[in-house]
């Protein structure tokens, strides 16, 4: 896995990073909040582990930020704090895991060994982006193997596209397969694509001008 640590205790960093390179990941280290963030803007991580108390954007707020830019990365929280809010908060942002200070370096591989079992997505699964897949058999957008609530006609894009990733579907077959009993026009195909991309939390749908749109393939 390639993995994203941000911790400022530098030995305790140089260990994680030696530790986890010895296991197979690859680990790109920070010790300041707001460096990670920039790099994380510009390069894709499989899974986060975090610190909370460090310099420029603490590990919490870090989270919350990455929610905003709709980064959905996988993250485990390694800290000394103990209190009930700092760790409920750090469950509502989504981490998958707390581990406080201090810890063995195994019991980290063994978590995030686990989270890697928890995001590998079954073979009859259509990966649609790094953290969405489409379950062909029952008709499920998941992510992060979760399945997610749809209105009927949001499935239905979401079926079309998923099954023709990598091809542009053009306003016609949207209105034959979706709306096949309506006339419909492309304003109305538009404003019903643009409501689900709006409820997605990852921009897998692409805006092909003038043709329709698209699912790239992964």
């Amino acid at each position: 896995m390639k993995i994203l640590l941000l911790e400022d205790e530098e030995m305790l960093n140089e260990s994680i990073c030696e530790f986890l390179n010895s296991c197979g990941h690859v680990v790109e280290s920070f010790v300041d909040g707001a460096i990670a963030l920039e790099s994380i803007k510009e390069n894709s991580f499989d899974l986060l582990v975090l610190d909370i108390n460090v310099p420029g954007i603490d590990g919490l707020t870090f989270l919350e930020h990455l929610h905003k830019l709709k980064i959905h990365t996988p993250a485990i929280y390694i800290s000394a704090l103990v209190d009930i809010e700092d760790i409920s908060r750090a469950y509502d942002l989504g981490c998958c895991d707390y581990l406080k200070k201090p810890f063995h370096l195994k019991e980290l591989s063994l978590r995030i060994d686990r989270i890697k079992l928890s995001n590998e997505v079954p073979l009859v699964h259509l990966r649609l982006s790094k953290n969405y897949s489409y379950d062909q058999e029952h008709s499920l957008l998941l992510f992060c193997n979760e399945p997610q609530t749809l209105t009927k006609r949001q499935s239905q894009i979401i079926d079309l596209l998923s099954r023709n990733r990598g091809m542009v579907v053009d306003f016609d077959q949207f209105s034959e397969y979706i709306w096949s009993d309506s006339v419909v026009d492309n304003a109305t195909i538009r404003a019903e694509v643009n409501r689900l991309k709006k409820s997605l939390k990852e921009d897998i749908i692409v805006n092909v001008r003038g043709m329709g749109y698209m699912i790239e393939k992964v």
